[in-house]
């Protein structure tokens, strides 16, 4: 332990040195640093110092506009998104008897969709985006004038909005479509010709963490639609893909 964190102090202070090389400044007042562990792992304390002056560590942070905590369970960051999407809400009610739904809809864009598309693959895998899904619903109810017991299953349909859980698979989706040099197939691996030789290849995992990510998920999506052995579904995802892409007016290079 005492060897762990004796190199992560001498790496800390090769970070610096590149940092001064290259006419920078690594503002160490306002700089922390946090300590990932999981359920299984034992807790250990590491501090880390330069120049005597020691960072402090903190539990969560915010990075790149994404709240991320020691465990990675995006618990503070879907808290976020659940106030900012229950302001959204609370202005397309309030709006709601002077404008149409066309303008409703072009406030959920702004107030909502932004919000909750960022990052998505990131958080969207936890069990509390629920509580994201469920305002998701009920500004759709908002937008469509209906009541609040209503099925929202041929609303989205009928805005032409995905629902978050499809949005999720989409997003992974395309993920492993514009990073496919990220990935190995099957027959680079071995040179047994199976059925899913053509198959990008999924390490095997036991840390949920990593089975819940983006990497792994995205190719579970992914395979079973893989063009080589079954474009008819590739070629559906694809048009599904660029529907809802030109719904909602984004361009992907």
């Amino acid at each position: 332990m005492y060897k762990f964190q004796n190199d992560l102090n001498t790496a800390f202070g090769q970070i610096t040195k590149w940092f001064q090389v290259n006419s920078l400044f690594l503002n160490l007042s306002i700089s922390y640093f946090i300590q990932f562990f999981t359920k299984s792992l034992n807790y250990s304390d590491t501090n880390i110092t330069y120049e005597n002056n020691q960072i402090p560590k903190v539990n969560d942070i915010k990075f790149l506009a994404l709240h991320i905590n020691n465990t990675l369970s995006w618990k503070t960051h879907i808290d976020n998104i659940v106030l900012k999407s229950r302001s959204a809400g609370f202005a397309m009610r309030s709006v709601k008897p002077y404008v149409s739904q066309k303008m409703l809809k072009m406030i959920y864009s702004v107030y909502f969709h932004s919000i909750t598309s960022y990052g998505k693959m990131s958080w969207d895998h936890s069990a509390s985006s629920r509580r994201v899904f469920g305002l998701q619903k009920r500004i759709i109810r908002i937008t469509i004038r209906c009541r609040s017991r209503d099925s929202c299953r041929k609303l989205f349909i009928r805005l032409k909005i995905f629902p978050l859980p499809s949005l999720y698979i989409l997003s992974l989706f395309l993920f492993v479509i514009k990073n496919e040099e990220l990935f190995t197939t099957n027959n680079e691996i071995h040179s047994i010709c199976t059925r899913q030789h053509l198959n990008f290849y999924q390490p095997s995992a036991n840390l949920t963490k990593y089975q819940t990510g983006m990497y792994y998920v995205g190719l579970q999506i992914f395979n079973p639609l893989n063009p080589e052995l079954n474009p008819i579904c590739y070629l559906l995802a694809l048009l599904g893909a660029h529907h809802f892409l030109h719904v909602s007016r984004i361009r992907v290079k």
